[in-house]
C-alpha cells in the first residue's frame, strides 16, 4: 500500500504542474494493476480518477461524496439508461446540444460515438443521418442504434425502405447517395471515420464519400464529422464553418509499444516464433493487410496450433464446412482458435467471428484482418500485432494516419485499460504526431455539383475540362440530360470517360448488341456470348485478378453457374467452380464483384441505351437485378448483412414459414415476419434442418432484431 500510496502523490504532482495527459496515462496505468491484483480503488484513487476527468472509472462504493456527486453530475441519458461520461465528452455534447457543427479528431478510445447517443437522446431529433465507411461498421452501429432508439426510431441501413416520422439512417457513402434525393431534412448529418473523405487516405470511397456529402450538406441543420488522430485539417468547404475540435491527448485506456522489429531484424523466422509466442494469451489482433499474407499466417496457425476443445469453435468449423466448402482452411483455422476478417467474406461469417471473439469463453482468441475490422469495428482486444505495413491498396504502405487507426483498436475501455502494440516490422513513417488532413473535390464530381458553396471552390480551369466533357456525352444524350442523370442519381459511375465509351459504343455500334436479348433467357448458357462482350467494354467491371490472363472467362462461367445460387448449396456450386479452377475466396471476391461493380455497370449502360437507343431498346433491368442480388431474392443479402446467413434464410423458405420469394418482400417487412413468427417456431418447425450452430445463430439473430 506504501506504493500505491507514492504512485497516487506522484499523479497529483503531475496534476500541480498541469501536466494532465502524464497523470491520466498514470492514473490508467494504476487501475489497470489494481485490476490485476483485485485491489478495490480507495478514496484516494477516486479522487485522483476525478481530477484527470476520467469521471466514469470513479468507483461509487468506496468514493467520498464528492466525487460520486461529480460521477453523477456527468451522468447523461444515452437512449436506454444514464451513463457517466468523461469531462471532454460532456464539451463536445454541450457544442452539439448548442448547435455548433463540430469536426472532432480524438483518439480511439475517446469514446466518440457515444456522444451521438446521447445527442439523440437528449435532443430527440426528427432525422439523423450517419455515414459508416463499412458495411461491418454499419451492422454493428445499427445493433448499438437499434437498442436504444429501435422503439421511438425507425432505423434504416438499406435502400427502398418508407420514411417515417422520426428516422435514424445508418448508410455507407453509396446507400447515402441513394437517399439525397428521398430525405428532405436531416437534423444532424453524422460522418464517422470522416479522414476517408480524401484521396489520400481511402481510394476506393473517396469519391463516393465527397458525393454523398455534397448532396446532404445543403439538407443537414447541423453536423459532427469524426476522425482519430488527425492534428489539423487544411481549408476546404467540406468542413467550412464547421468548429474543428482535436483532443489528441485525452485517451482512456494507454497503449504499450513493443519494437519487436529491432529483435527480429528482417529474420523472417523469428518473427513468426514472435506471432506464435504473442497469440499464445489475451485476445489479439493481427493486421496482415495482403491476402497472400494472410494466406501465408494462415498455413502458420494450421501448422503450429493445436485444435481446441471448445465446443462452440468445433460447431462453427462444422458448420463452415457443410455450409461452405468440405476443404475450407478457414474452418480448420477456426480449429485453431484463429479467425479472419475481412471484405470479401459473407457478412453473416464475419459477425459471427467478431462475436465469438469479445466471448470470453469461446476459444477464439485471434483475429486475422485487413482494414475492414481495424475501421472502426469495435472488439475486446487487448493486443494489436502488426504483421504488415502495407495498405492493401497496391503494393503502397499505410499511411501515418492508418498506421495510428489500427494501433489504436488495442485495449478497450472497462476491459483492458492497457493496450499492447507489437510492432513486428518497422513503420517507417513521417509526420506520425502531426497529420494533417487536405480534401480536394475530385475531378469526376464537378459535372454533377449544383451546390455553389462547393463549386465556388473549384477552379475555373477545371470546371472548363469537366463541362467539355459533359458537352461531349450531351452531344449523344441531349442537352441536360447527362446532368439530370447525375442529379437524379440514375448513374452509378462518375468516370465519364467510361459514360462517354458507352455512349459512343451504343450510338453508332448498336446492332452488334442485338445478343442483349439473350440476358433475359432463363439459360444460362445463353448468356456466355454477351457476357464477353460486356466485360470487353468495360474490363475494369470483372477485373479482379490481375496476374490472371483468364479471368474473364472464368468470371462468365463464374455468373452462369452463380445462377442457381437460391437452389443450389454452395458446396455443390463450389464442385463446378472447381473445374475453373476457381476456389472459395475466389467466390467470394467475384460474387462481390457481380453484386456492384458489374450490375453498376450493368445499370449505367441500360439507362443510357433506352435514352439512345429508345425505339430498339433492348431492357435488361431485370438480369441486372438478379446479378445485384446475387441471383437470389432480393432480401436475403440484406438479411445477412443483419446476421442470418442465406442457408438459414432458404430453411424457412423451405419450411414454408415465410416466403421470402415474394416480390413484394423488404427488409423491414422480412423483420417483421420474423418477428411475428418468432424463435421458438422456426426451431420447432426447421429443427430437422437445423444444426447446433444453426440455432445459436438464430438466436444471436432474434436478440439484435
Amino acid at each position: 500500500m506504501i506504493e500505491h500510496f507514492d504512485r497516487c502523490k506522484k499523479l497529483f504532482g503531475f496534476i500541480k504542474t498541469n501536466n494532465y495527459l502524464k497523470a491520466r496515462d498514470g492514473v490508467i496505468h494504476l487501475l489497470n494493476d489494481l485490476k490485476e491484483k483485485n485491489i478495490q480503488y480507495d478514496e484516494l484513487v477516486n479522487h485522483l480518477i476525478r481530477e484527470v476527468g476520467l469521471y466514469q472509472y470513479i468507483d461509487e462504493s468506496s468514493s467520498n461524496w464528492s466525487d460520486r456527486f461529480a460521477k453523477e453530475s456527468f451522468k447523461v441519458n444515452t437512449g436506454n439508461e444514464f451513463q457517466t461520461i468523461h469531462f471532454e465528452q460532456s464539451s463536445i455534447l454541450k457544442h452539439l446540444l448548442n448547435g455548433d457543427n463540430i469536426a472532432l479528431s480524438a483518439p480511439t478510445s475517446f469514446g466518440k460515438s457515444f456522444i451521438i447517443d446521447a445527442f439523440i437522446a437528449n435532443k430527440k431529433p426528427n432525422n439523423v443521418v450517419i455515414i459508416v465507411p463499412t458495411i461491418s461498421l454499419t451492422d454493428e452501429t445499427r445493433k448499438r442504434i437499434n437498442k436504444k432508439f429501435g422503439n421511438e426510431y425507425k432505423i434504416i441501413t438499406t435502400p427502398n425502405i418508407k420514411l417515417s416520422d422520426k428516422n435514424i439512417f445508418i448508410f455507407p457513402q453509396e446507400r447515402a447517395i441513394n437517399y439525397s434525393n428521398i430525405i428532405e431534412e436531416i437534423d444532424l448529418l453524422i460522418i464517422d471515420e470522416f479522414y476517408k473523405i480524401s484521396k489520400a487516405n481511402d481510394k476506393e470511397r473517396a469519391v463516393k464519400l465527397q458525393e454523398a456529402l455534397i448532396k446532404l450538406d445543403r439538407k443537414s441543420k447541423q453536423k459532427y464529422f469524426l476522425a482519430p488522430n488527425i492534428k489539423s485539417i487544411k481549408d476546404n468547404p467540406f468542413t467550412d464553418g464547421m468548429i474543428p475540435v482535436v483532443k489528441l491527448d485525452f485517451n482512456t485506456v494507454v497503449l504499450e509499444h513493443h519494437k519487436l522489429y529491432k529483435k527480429i531484424n528482417k529474420d523472417e523466422e523469428l518473427k513468426k516464433e514472435f506471432l506464435l509466442k504473442i497469440c499464445s494469451n489475451d485476445k489479439n489482433l493481427i493486421y496482415a493487410a495482403l491476402y497472400k499474407e494472410i494466406h501465408k499466417l494462415r498455413q502458420l496457425f494450421i501448422s503450429k496450433f493445436d485444435d481446441a476443445k471448445n465446443e462452440k469453435l468445433i460447431e462453427f468449423s462444422n458448420w463452415l464446412k457443410v455450409n461452405y466448402y468440405p476443404d475450407w482452411d478457414l474452418a480448420d483455422l477456426i480449429l485453431k482458435g484463429v479467425g479472419i476478417h475481412n471484405g470479401r467474406l459473407h457478412r453473416s461469417i464475419t459477425q459471427y467471428q467478431v462475436l465469438l471473439f469479445d466471448d470470453e469463453s469461446s476459444g477464439l482468441n485471434s483475429l486475422i484482418s485487413t482494414s475492414s475490422l481495424i475501421e472502426g469495428v469495435n472488439t475486446s482486444a487487448k493486443n494489436v500485432i502488426i504483421w504488415s505495413i502495407k495498405s492493401g491498396q497496391g503494393n503502397n504502405n499505410l499511411t501515418s494516419l492508418s498506421y495510428k487507426n489500427i494501433k489504436g483498436r488495442a485495449g478497450r475501455m472497462f476491459k483492458h485499460f492497457v493496450g499492447n502494440v507489437y510492432e513486428l516490422v518497422e513503420p517507417n513513417l513521417k509526420n506520425m504526431d502531426d497529420i494533417q488532413l487536405s480534401i480536394e473535390i475530385d475531378n469526376s464530381l464537378i459535372g454533377g455539383i449544383t451546390n455553389e458553396n462547393f463549386l465556388s471552390q473549384i477552379s475555373s480551369e477545371k470546371q472548363t475540362i469537366a463541362n467539355d466533357q459533359i458537352d461531349k456525352i450531351e452531344s449523344i444524350l441531349g442537352i441536360g440530360v447527362y446532368r439530370k442523370l447525375r442529379e437524379e442519381n440514375l448513374l452509378n459511375s462518375n468516370n465519364e470517360d467510361l459514360i462517354y465509351k458507352i455512349c459512343l459504343e451504343l450510338k453508332k455500334k448498336y446492332s452488334d448488341w442485338s445478343s442483349l436479348k439473350m440476358l433475359n433467357i432463363e439459360d444460362p448458357e445463353k448468356w456466355r456470348g454477351i457476357l464477353g462482350k460486356l466485360c470487353f467494354l468495360n474490363p475494369n467491371s470483372m477485373r479482379w485478378d490481375n496476374g490472371n490472363n483468364n479471368q474473364f472467362k472464368q468470371a462468365q462461367k463464374f455468373i452462369q453457374v452463380i445462377s442457381k445460387n437460391w437452389t443450389t448449396s454452395l458446396p455443390n456450386l463450389m464442385l463446378e467452380l472447381k473445374s475453373e479452377n476457381l476456389s472459395i475466396d475466389d467466390f467470394f471476391t467475384l460474387e462481390k464483384k457481380i453484386c456492384h461493380n458489374f450490375s453498376g455497370y450493368l445499370n449505367d449502360f441500360n439507362v443510357l441505351n433506352e435514352i439512345i437507343n429508345e425505339n430498339k431498346f433492348i431492357d435488361i433491368s431485370n438480369f441486372i437485378g438478379k446479378c445485384s442480388n446475387a441471383f437470389m431474392p432480393p432480401v436475403v443479402l440484406v438479411l445477412e448483412e443483419y446476421g442470418l446467413p442465406r442457408m438459414i434464410t432458404k430453411k424457412i423458405n423451405y419450411c414454408k414459414l415465410i416466403d421470402f420469394e415474394n416480390n413484394e418482400m423488404n427488409i423491414e417487412k422480412a423483420i417483421n415476419l420474423l418477428k411475428s413468427v418468432g424463435k421458438k417456431q422456426i426451431l420447432e418447425k426447421c429443427s430437422i434442418y437445423l444444426d447446433d450452430f444453426d440455432t445459436y445463430i438464430i438466436n444471436n439473430f432474434f436478440e439484435n432484431i
